[in-house]
């Protein structure tokens, strides 16, 4: 069966953070033919563990030759570190933006990639989802948005209605897969 997901509904994160993993169980449980891919999630921790890396280097050069000597690697470190950081924050910033699930569809000639995304502003009850396709063959991004107040999806006791959830995310899905002919 179906575990319930109790959520504090006073907690805007822990909100957004429980419906996003309703949509991303919905879209992907379902659909057999959408592949889960983790291409955005991969970018971001081989940046973090690149950061990390620096970060270590640095620490055991000074351990082995102490500070006047170690100065130039220290600085180089330094500015790598903060530099990683600067491209870490510039690639959840504009490339990322909320996008919390990512598959791939495979057709016999095409490929389509599915992203979703959700914003939740602080002291507001809109959770905004957006649901996008890219078909590979033009390059074409089509998109559907649904902005509801999150208590269309969660009931008084603080319980994720996977149901509902469903709903909106199965209309969002089957209006971007039913294409337009050209």
């Amino acid at each position: 069966g179906t575990q319930l997901v109790k959520v504090n509904k006073w907690d805007g994160s822990a909100v957004k953070h429980a419906l996003d993993d309703a949509v991303k169980t919905c879209l992907l449980g379902d659909r057999p033919q959408l592949k889960e891919q983790f291409g955005l999630v991969n970018t971001r921790l081989a940046l973090c563990a690149l950061a990390v890396g620096v970060a270590i280097m640095a620490h055991a050069w000074d351990f082995t030759h102490p500070f006047p000597q170690s100065r130039p690697v220290l600085l180089f470190s330094v500015l790598a570190y903060f530099a990683l950081l600067g491209v870490l924050t510039l690639h959840s910033s504009f490339r990322e933006k909320g996008t919390f699930a990512v598959a791939v569809q495979r057709e016999k000639e095409r490929e389509r990639l599915w992203e979703a995304s959700s914003d939740m502003r602080k002291y507001d009850d809109k959770y905004l989802l957006t649901l996008s396709v890219r078909d590979s063959r033009n390059g074409k991004r089509r998109e559907q948005t649904s902005s509801k107040s999150c208590a269309a999806f969660i009931d008084l006791n603080g319980i994720v209605l996977d149901n509902l959830v469903a709903n909106e995310v199965n209309r969002l899905y089957n209006s971007l897969a039913a294409e337009k002919k050209d």
